[in-house]
């Protein structure tokens, strides 16, 4: 007399032909990754590092080109010290400017 159930039959039946589909290949160890993979990467860290680099050198260029905009009042320049010239005696009976600013002016 067979004292196993016909379920149990079945599920060794099924994992007995599943064991027969396994080989000592499908045991061995995977070998590492090659192909396109790994130099996608490269490209990828490569390309990523080279825009964030413009992205900072486009960033640099904007800062210093903003900070010198027109629209900051620029500081004077400081006082110059003039002194005032004495013109030489001249038969001309008009009186002759003593300093630049006078001469800018003009009568």
């Amino acid at each position: 007399m067979n004292s196993r159930a016909p379920i149990e039959e079945r599920l060794r039946a099924a994992l007995e032909a599943r064991g027969q589909l396994i080989s000592a290949h499908d045991l061995s160890p995977a070998g590492p990754p090659t192909g396109s993979a790994w130099g996608t990467r490269r490209i990828r860290r490569v390309l990523s590092v080279t825009v964030a680099a413009t992205a900072a050198a486009a960033a640099a260029v904007v800062l210093l080109l903003s900070s010198h905009t027109t629209d900051r009042p620029r500081p004077a320049p400081p006082a110059q010290h003039s002194s005032p010239t004495v013109a030489p005696p001249s038969d001309d009976p008009r009186p002759v400017p003593s300093t630049p600013s006078a001469v800018a002016s003009g009568p």
